[in-house]
């Protein structure tokens, strides 16, 4: 057993980002009405439930390891990583004497025995209300001054830091990161007093939270912490949880349509739902941080930094066309940048608002050849179960809409057809089998290997292709599961060429397993494609490369730890439609060339190698003028960009940067409501029926021309690629 100290949370980590704000891992403080956390002890449903589950992973879970020591050491690493990812509360100490008992979880959880992992959490919530009235104390000390003239740094990425050596080596971290954050809140508008104030408050909150952490907190930290061990999409559900949910389900109660996890002290965004508020809002993006929640359109903004997850969603889900303002740390922000204000109405996300659409759009090659090009936007695999089931004639599905929408588009008479799956996270595997089948002739589409090691090659195109012309599929990071599974079938059969950056890389199949207390989601099957190759971790790789705007170390499988691998099986038997390998060196070529020159691509390319530069930074300045200076340059490399950017577009060159903040755009793209310019990828973010626009979407419009190419090729009659009988 550990010593007994009187306390123990999740933390925090710092986020350092080209934003150089420090991710508020700060502790947070206390105010003067005593803390009184109840005591940490579990009960016998938590060590039956424990033991229930380390039997059902064994023996159920596609990966089959050995639950020993080396696992009990993992599990140790992993607890630690999860409760204190940056190392901040703890002392070495502390772990020199949780390292004392890393052997020994394997048998403690076999037998149910919760007592040391408990322990370790307690110790954590001390630590973490130590540290709160350290640095309030501090803060509501007006005799000690922040020196802001000083040339100290902050290292913020400590993912290699090592633990505090002990308390006066922590003090010393912690006086730097109080400091750091009250340079930001100055630069960004507040005084001093304003920036004391709002840090007390903020760890008053927090610590508040970590005080009434109860026995439930601490299983559900140590038994998620065991099952990530296996993969991150097994996890518990607790009754609890699984009770809220239903309550939540059967109250009017709306959202914004966005899938959010917690992230150190963030609630970060992980997807948007396509159709969704947020997603047709256009602002918020995929590894945007919420740091506060405000209700309606003045209410005040609640700090949400270090708040639980089901906390900070109840505060964002409310009736049905009110409004929910968003405080958003982004993702990619310019150095020393604010955060900005989303406000979204909330709503339900339509069944028929996620439905295919099309539009047809018309480009020219070099000898200026016209081409008709149709594209086909697929938000998400929808099928609506309950009409299908009540046998309802016209079920909506994403097959039967985009057969329609093909019949169409054939009437049309277009010459090729680009498929856009960008940020469309999956859905229903049978509409993805079926969306195959109106592509391909009969064949199987997708392996599914089972926890057996038996390969089920059941889900298959059974009937004749009703598209036989050329196709690109658009694919980038977001898009994922059922995606990937048609984008690797159309090119595993050489059936058309996927053009953007490589997916998601979700290639595992979960079932929920009933307990005793609570539900087990466990993964038991992986998806594989007919090439053999699995769809997991790697996702699909594109034939041609196309820019990325979403870091993929922030979003995707790979980010995971623990995640299953990539690997591969035998081939299933399949036809070969087109010899691709043979067109793309000559499409890469005109594809390399017109990107070289085009305004937009350019300045994508360029911006993105200026966000890496500003955020793989390990250390920040505490020097407010160093800080300004680098603000200020950045903004002014910015500017230049985009100038760059319009003039070459004919557009009229902004003047200051606070012009692109301030004014929108007059190419048509969305001013934020913080003031900030709208993403230029924003229009091809968007999903709904009039959003499809090559003008205003550089990728859908290159992944046109990439279709011109493909189409020209077929028709050399030199060129051997196109297959007879297809």
């Amino acid at each position: 057993m550990l010593k007994k100290m009187p306390l123990s949370h999740h933390a925090a980590q710092l986020l350092g980002a080209l934003v150089f704000t420090l991710s508020a891992s700060l502790a947070q403080a206390l105010n003067s009405e005593p803390l009184d956390p109840e005591p940490l002890q579990s009960t016998e449903e938590q060590r039956e439930t424990t033991a229930e589950i380390v039997e059902s992973l064994h023996k159920h879970h596609y990966r089959d390891q050995d639950i020993n020591d080396e696992l009990s050491r993992k599990f140790l690493d992993n607890y630690l990583k999860t409760l204190d990812p940056g190392k901040s509360y703890l002392l070495q100490s502390d772990v020199d004497e949780f390292n004392k008992h890393a052997l020994k979880f394997d048998d403690d959880f076999q037998k149910g025995q919760l007592d040391v992992a408990f322990d370790i959490y307690a110790r954590y919530r001390t630590r973490f209300i130590e540290r709160a009235q350290s640095v309030i104390a501090e803060l509501e000390d007006e005799e000690k001054t922040f020196d802001f003239a000083v040339d100290e740094t902050l290292l913020v990425d400590r993912d290699e830091a090592s633990w505090a050596a002990d308390k006066a080596a922590a003090e010393k971290m912690w006086r730097k990161r109080v400091k750091a954050d009250v340079l930001n809140l100055k630069l960004a508008g507040k005084s001093i007093e304003e920036a004391r104030e709002l840090l007390a408050k903020r760890y008053q909150n927090q610590a508040r939270r970590m005080s009434q952490q109860t026995g439930d907190d601490a299983f559900n930290a140590v038994i998620n912490a065991f099952t990530m061990l296996y993969d991150p999409h097994t996890n518990y559900l607790s009754p609890r949880t699984l009770e809220n949910f239903n309550i939540n389900m059967s109250l009017s109660l709306e959202g914004i349509g966005a899938m959010l996890q917690s992230e150190d002290e963030y609630t970060k965004v992980v997807r948007l739902v396509p159709a969704g508020p947020a997603d047709k809002q256009g602002q918020l993006k995929p590894a945007d941080r919420i740091v506060g929640v405000g209700q309606g359109k003045e209410g005040d903004i609640v700090d949400v930094i270090g708040w639980r997850l089901d906390e900070v969603v109840d505060l964002i889900r409310g009736k049905k066309d009110s409004t929910v303002r968003l405080e958003v740390l982004p993702a990619k922000a310019a150095a020393g940048s604010t955060t900005h204000i989303v406000s979204i109405k909330r709503d339900t996300v339509k069944l028929e608002e996620q439905a295919a659409q099309k539009a047809v759009f018309e480009l020219s090659d070099e000898q200026n050849n016209s081409y008709k090009l149709g594209v086909i936007d697929i938000p998400t695999f929808y099928m609506d179960f309950e009409a299908y089931r009540k046998r309802d004639p016209n079920y909506k599905s994403t097959t039967r809409d985009v057969f329609k929408l093909l019949g169409e588009l054939a009437a049309e008479k277009v010459d090729g057809i680009v498929v856009d799956l960008r940020n469309n996270g999956g859905g229903s595997l049978h509409e993805a089998t079926s969306l195959t089948d109106l592509f391909i002739d009969q064949g199987p589409v997708v392996q599914i290997r089972q926890t057996n090691q038996r390969i089920s090659r059941n889900y298959r195109s059974h009937s004749k292709a009703v598209y036989r012309g050329p196709i690109v599929v658009l694919v980038n990071r977001l898009s994922a599961s059922a995606s990937e599974i048609f984008a690797g079938a159309i090119q595993d059969y050489g059936r058309g060429i996927i053009v953007g950056s490589q997916s998601f890389g979700k290639g595992t199949v979960q079932s929920l397993q009933p307990l005793q207390h609570g539900q087990l989601k466990i993964t038991e099957s992986k998806f594989y494609r007919v090439s053999g190759d699995s769809t997991q971790h790697r996702g699909v790789l594109p034939d041609i490369d196309l820019p990325e705007m979403i870091d993929p170390e922030d979003v995707g499988e790979s980010i995971y730890d623990y995640a299953l691998p990539w690997d591969q099986i035998h081939e299933a038997k399949h036809a070969h439609y087109y010899d691709i390998a043979a067109l793309l060196p000559q499409i890469e070529q005109r594809h390399s060339k017109r990107i070289s020159t085009d305004p937009d691509f350019i300045f994508l390319a360029e911006e993105q190698a200026l966000v890496n530069a500003n955020s793989n930074r390990d250390y920040i300045s505490l020097n407010e003028k160093t800080r300004l200076a680098e603000k200020e340059d950045l903004e002014n490399q910015l500017l230049n960009l985009e100038n760059t950017r319009r003039k070459a577009k004919g557009l009229e060159p902004y003047e200051t940067y606070a012009d692109i903040s301030g004014e929108g755009n007059d190419e048509g793209e969305g001013e934020s409501e913080s003031g900030g310019e709208a993403d230029p990828e924003a229009q091809a973010m968007d999903t709904g029926p009039e959003k499809i626009d090559p003008s205003k979407d550089p990728f859908l419009t290159e992944a046109g021309y990439i279709l011109v190419d493909f189409i020209r090729g077929l028709d050399q009659e030199e060129n051997t690629a196109k297959v007879a009988n297809f």
